[in-house]
């Protein structure tokens, strides 16, 4: 097989390039897909979002080495293997990032990536219901939506924080990207619209985008130059040709694991593995960063939260109504309610992110509060620890190894510490007067920082947000891969 352009991951980036590179009609493009079909209602029901993450049919279902600063935990490090990538089995969460973010990478040598610059794309991209008037795109492929919030907790978490003294925002990802606020949504008529759904499904309509099932091996490269991808399917290897370009979009994880494997990367390390050195690229693996968050949970004293639906009875219920109408609570990721706060006056910009949600529960739905309650996951955004990716061997099917070296800087410690006490601030305000019952955790009794610190070192997970292990740069960067 071959095509002008041969993309390896249908995820956010390659379902999204894809769907640009066809969309003219003169280039043919092939997407190479490890993961199966996006179909059933645990990827497209937004409220079964744990389930498709703890499935290994739909996630590559990666670990960490054992982490030093969290108590040598190993940190779950999922990645969709299912068409549509991450973007199907994520938390359908949308953030832009923040103007400031971009700003800095242009500061950096990134030119042409200022948020003023790569502002009009945002815009090319969305489907916005509700946004901010000119900061917003209305006739994009990708929908974004608002939940109903209809429950009083959403209420009492943005009025408590304009109690605690921060401002309101009506977009965050308008022209006021700080203060509380309704978060935005990924979903359409009541489904998951992810990356598959906005861009993938529809350029394999045009009849220039070929899907093919399979698992990509190496970067086959001639004369320097790579021209192509060898892949497995059904226990064949065989080679897709690639005319033009070869892009690699296989998450922060695979994307550096499949380049090293192709001769690209340390070259000592690729020694080690016995692989040839093709380039060597310092950079490729390394530089990995990731937010961490930590759940913030209350007792509520009125039965008002999402806890009464737990029980398996009532989540068919959900199921059923979802199903007939793509209506109920099945049709909301739940998160609807949100923060973007700074830690310290003075600073650019936020760098602490909450997600508010009205039930006590761990993110994958295996271990939940025994009462009503509600929980805030409490994020800070700016982490200076940073990690790496490295091959376990020379073969294609063993795990990469992943160490996010958390927490290895002291700063996170900091503001982590004050995050907890942020939080309890926030909720101790009048807004939660009717509702607060006793602390879950921390817990009442974790106070001083050493307690803080031994409650972090239990209970801080990944956000499912990794990036910087294939950096851009100038071509004077010895660290850049792109």
């Amino acid at each position: 097989m071959q095509a002008d352009y041969v993309i390896v991951g249908s995820g956010s980036a390659g379902s999204a390039i894809a769907y640009r590179l066809s969309e003219d009609g003169r280039y043919s493009v092939i997407v190479i897909e490890a993961g199966g079909s996006d179909f059933g209602p645990f990827i497209q029901m937004p409220a079964a979002l744990a389930w498709p993450m703890s499935m290994k049919r739909y996630n590559w279902g990666y670990l960490s080495e054992p982490e030093p600063n969290l108590d040598n935990r190993r940190i779950t490090a999922p990645r969709g293997k299912v068409i549509g990538g991450s973007s199907s089995i994520n938390g359908l969460v949308y953030v832009r990032g923040h103007a400031e973010d971009f700003n800095r990478w242009e500061e950096l040598g990134a030119h042409g990536w200022a948020y003023a610059d790569v502002l009009p794309y945002f815009k090319r991209m969305e489907h916005s219901h509700g946004g901010e008037e000119g900061w917003r795109g209305t006739d994009g492929p990708l929908h974004v939506q608002r939940g109903p919030v209809n429950n009083p907790l959403f209420h009492a978490f943005i009025q408590a924080g304009a109690q605690a003294g921060f401002e309101l925002t009506d977009d965050y990802n308008g022209s006021k990207q700080e203060g509380f606020g309704l978060m935005e949504q990924t979903i359409h008529n009541g489904r998951r619209w992810s990356a598959a759904n906005a861009y993938l499904k529809p350029a394999l309509k045009r009849g220039n985008v070929t899907l093919v099932n399979g698992f990509a091996r190496k970067i086959v490269i001639e004369n320097g130059r790579a021209v192509g991808v060898e892949i497995e399917r059904k226990g064949v290897v065989e080679t897709i040709t690639a005319n033009r370009e070869v892009i690699v979009s296989a998450s922060s994880f695979n994307s550096p694991k499949l380049l090293m494997l192709s001769g690209i990367g340390p070259a000592a390390h690729l020694k080690d593995m016995g692989i040839e050195v093709k380039v060597d690229r310092p950079g490729v693996g390394a530089n990995l960063q990731d937010h961490m968050e930590f759940y913030f949970q209350q007792v509520s004293t009125k039965p008002v939260s999402l806890y009464s639906w737990l029980p398996w009875f009532w989540q068919g219920v959900a199921g059923a109504q979802w199903l007939l109408s793509k209506g109920g609570l099945g049709a909301s990721n739940q998160f609807e309610a949100c923060a973007f706060l700074r830690s310290a006056p003075g600073l650019k910009q936020p760098d602490i992110q909450y997600h508010f949600l009205p039930v006590a529960i761990s993110y994958d739905g295996k271990a939940a509060a025994k009462s009503h309650g509600f929980q805030v996951h409490v994020g800070y955004n700016l982490s200076k620890s940073r990690g790496n990716v490295t091959l376990r061997s020379a073969d294609p099917h063993d795990d990469p190894v992943i160490r996010f070296n958390y927490m290895s800087h002291p700063e996170d410690w900091e503001k982590f510490r004050h995050c907890v006490r942020l939080t309890r601030d926030i909720f101790s305000q009048k807004a939660f007067d009717d509702f607060r019952g006793p602390e879950i955790q921390p817990g009442e009794s974790v106070e001083t920082d050493e307690e803080i610190d031994a409650f972090l070192r239990e209970h801080l997970e990944s956000a499912y947000h990794p990036c910087g292990t294939c950096r851009m740069g100038d071509r004077d960067d010895p660290m850049a891969v792109v």
